[in-house]
């Protein structure tokens, strides 16, 4: 049951689990009295900074334009015309819950007391949220240095000269001030949102893997003493162990002795090569905590508690996504030598000599194919994981006359995170459809409460028919069953 309580924001607490409920299953939002100070103090202290100095994207132009300096007559047109000539994203629209994720990532930021907006911006981004509409966001036009075109494409969408999507009950569109526009378009928040997004989807297959591999585990009779605890005390690496320990956890002592006196690696090499993706899933949410409270802002804008002469605007690089990028790239990868590992498990549970089965599983008239063909669907989805898992930081661009010469490219590591995070899915569906099947022909129940928990709801779920036929249908429900797997 998802839960349908409030998500709270207030700047400096939100996490991955909030964003999913938010961006996924439309939890309502409220903002924090502290957040909101924070927010208004900010505001405040732009608008004592403007008439003292220069503000960069206030009283200047942006990007090499930063020299430019902009009349105190022109600055609302100013920033009407920093949104309208920023909003150019390219290619198709985002899907609902990335643009929510970007929304509430955005909004909780701005709480954060760095942006120096007013309090309009977040109550008209509040009110969007609540009532389930989003602004259309093209896909294209980020390369880790800001979201600047999906940013400004939600800025005009708030004053009204764009559309709202999903519901019809829209906002009021607000009016736009001097500091508004920049203030806004300076974040990563869609590329963060969407990285949320990705953590929450490898975080659940995670899990749900150290379960698939125990039911393959148990199909072939593995031997369990690759996972005793003194093996990975002698090479503690975090992830290594704790993937060890699960699957002490899942299969206890087996009942029937192993078949052999050491596994393949699919098996025996499991906690050294699973252990890098959960370290490497833990890494990204510790960035993504920084990230969805971050103030980041260009200018961060800083009200000052001893007296409003103390005010300061910071010109700095924080939005700059290389942690975040980095992180989504090492999780890809690592999440790519798992999924070697399920095609390995799934080659052994077609094979006569692991299982003393007949080939590829089959039952009825000789020559008959079994799961013969999930070999090769699950390598299609498994070759797909392999092409997105190429770094995307590895590329770069040098942008606006020269002066802004890294690109993370942290949206586009994100979005291959997604697209992988999908294929992958696919990739340990087949394993279980496989996996489910030799127990079922072997007659064989696990004994432990959490694998026998998770075997008895596949069970009463694939169809039990063993006969050559399509097995697409199977893929699609063991696919569905793995954000259980990951509760047992």
């Amino acid at each position: 049951m998802v839960d349908d309580s409030p998500v709270v924001l207030d700047g400096q607490s939100l996490g991955a689990d909030d964003v999913v409920r938010v961006a996924r299953y439309h939890a309502p939002v409220a903002l924090h009295d502290d957040g909101l100070a924070r927010l208004d103090a900010s505001w405040h202290a732009s608008q004592r900074l403007v008439v003292r100095r220069q503000v960069y994207g206030r009283t200047t132009g942006v990007g090499a334009n930063r020299d430019q300096i902009v009349s105190t007559a022109g600055w609302a047109e100013h920033g009407l015309r920093l949104l309208r000539s920023h909003a150019g994203g390219l290619g198709g629209m985002l899907p609902e819950e990335q643009v929510r994720a970007m929304m509430v990532v955005r909004l909780n930021q701005l709480l954060a007391g760095g942006a120096g907006v007013r309090r309009a911006v977040a109550d008209a981004l509040l009110a969007a949220l609540n009532s389930s509409c989003y602004p259309g966001v093209h896909e294209y036009g980020a390369i880790g240095t800001g979201d600047l075109t999906a940013l400004a494409e939600t800025g005009l969408t708030l004053l009204g000269e764009r559309y709202w999507l999903g519901s019809t009950q829209t906002p009021d569109p607000i009016e736009l001030d001097s500091g508004d526009a920049l203030a806004l378009i300076s974040s990563n928040a869609l590329t963060i949102g969407m990285a949320g997004l990705a953590w929450q989807d490898a975080h659940q297959l995670l899990k749900a893997t150290h379960v698939i591999a125990a039911l393959s585990f148990l199909a072939v009779d593995g031997a369990v003493e690759a996972y005793d605890e003194r093996v990975h005390l002698g090479r503690p690496h975090p992830g290594q162990v704790a993937v060890a320990a699960e699957m002490r956890r899942l299969l206890g002592a087996p009942s029937r002795p192993p078949a052999r006196i050491q596994d393949p690696f699919g098996y025996r090499c499991f906690p050294q090569i699973h252990g890098p993706a959960v370290d490497a899933a833990t890494d990204l949410g510790r960035v993504l905590d920084v990230e969805f409270n971050a103030a980041a802002e260009n200018p961060l804008i800083v009200a000052d508690h001893f007296g409003p002469e103390d005010d300061a605007a910071y010109h700095h690089g924080a939005f700059h996504s290389a942690y975040l990028g980095q992180a989504l790239d090492r999780l890809r990868l690592s999440m790519l030598h798992t999924g070697h590992l399920s095609t390995a498990r799934l080659a052994t549970l077609v094979e006569p000599n692991f299982t003393g089965l007949r080939p590829f599983l089959a039952e009825g008239v000789p020559g008959s194919s079994g799961v013969m063909i999930l070999e090769y669907s699950a390598n299609s989805a498994l070759a797909e994981v392999r092409t997105l898992a190429e770094p995307a930081s590895i590329g770069n661009a040098v942008v606006s006359r020269g002066q802004e010469e890294n690109s993370s490219f942290a949206f586009q590591s994100a979005s291959q995170a997604l697209r992988s995070l999908g294929a992958f899915r696919l990739v340990l569906a087949c394993e279980v459809v496989a996996a489910v099947r030799a127990l079922r022909l072997r007659g064989i129940t696990p004994d432990t409460p959490a694998l026998r928990a998770a075997f008895e709801a596949a069970e009463s779920k694939l169809n039990p028919d063993m006969s050559d036929r399509q097995l697409s249908p199977d893929v699609e429900v063991a696919s569905s069953l793995l954000d259980d797997f990951a509760s047992y």
